[in-house]
């Protein structure tokens, strides 16, 4: 069964930060009439420091707000005792991925002077990188917390050695261990990665020694034929080559 497993756990933080992401953006480039640029950080800053909050800062509160009635509502709606431990498990890990993205935040400056002195720098807060709080994300989900399969409404981490250590906003939580994404199993869904195209070079996910799980794999020559160095012939037709390659294939056994 995939439910809370870690993949899930993952897929509800990623989903959650994103539309914190989209949502605030929106909000800042002025594409939605309920928010703005964040109000709350005007005429602030350090005279003395030479700076000054100015520009138009990400309303990050807004972005987690509206995060929050979209995806957590339906949440708690749920009924019945699985499925309000389960769903406080999911509620959790929407909210790591909004804590992401706030976690993330960051102070851009632009500067002003003569020549580009510097003498006065004019700052706000901006988001980083979605590509970076995915990164961030992908970190949290392989060190995800197993907990209790008893599900309450107080989520609990399954090693009893490890329950006084607290569970941070920001840890993803799954209850059921994933199944093995390896192997073909045509009740779970699951096609394997027998037969699928490898890297040999590649250390990433797309290598041979990670996606064939340790089984090798099978290596063939593929030819291509192609048209090439074409030119245009006055007039009026176009010229080419045949051009012929010999690639080599990795697949997995």
């Amino acid at each position: 069964c995939f439910v809370g497993t870690k993949e899930t756990a993952f897929i509800y933080a990623v989903t959650s930060a994103g539309l914190v992401h989209s949502v605030t953006r929106s909000c800042s480039a002025g594409n939605m009439t309920e928010c703005s640029c964040d109000t709350s950080l005007q005429h602030g800053g350090s005279a003395s420091e030479g700076w000054h909050w100015g520009g138009c800062s990400d309303d990050i509160h807004y972005g987690m707000s509206f995060s929050r009635k979209f995806l957590d509502m339906p949440l708690k709606n749920l009924t019945g005792k699985s499925g309000s431990g389960l769903a406080a498990m999911n509620r959790h890990n929407n909210e790591a991925g909004r804590q992401a993205v706030a976690k993330l935040m960051s102070v851009d400056c632009r500067c002003h002077g003569v020549s580009g002195s510097c003498a006065v720098k004019t700052c706000w807060k901006t988001m980083s990188s979605f590509e970076k709080i995915g990164r961030f994300l992908k970190d949290k989900y392989e060190n995800s917390i197993q907990i209790s399969d008893r599900l309450k409404k107080k989520l609990r981490r399954k090693e009893k050695s490890q329950r006084k250590i607290p569970i941070g906003k920001e840890d993803l939580l799954y209850v059921n261990k994933s199944p093995n994404y390896c192997v073909e199993d045509q009740k779970l869904g699951i096609p394997g990665t027998q037969g699928r195209e490898c890297n040999r070079t590649s250390d990433g996910p797309d290598g041979c020694n990670l996606l064939c799980c340790g089984r090798g794999y099978n290596t063939h020559v593929v030819r291509h034929v192609e048209r090439c160095e074409c030119k245009f012939i006055w007039c009026c037709y176009v010229r080419c080559r045949r051009c012929e390659t010999m690639t080599d294939v990795h697949t997995c056994k």
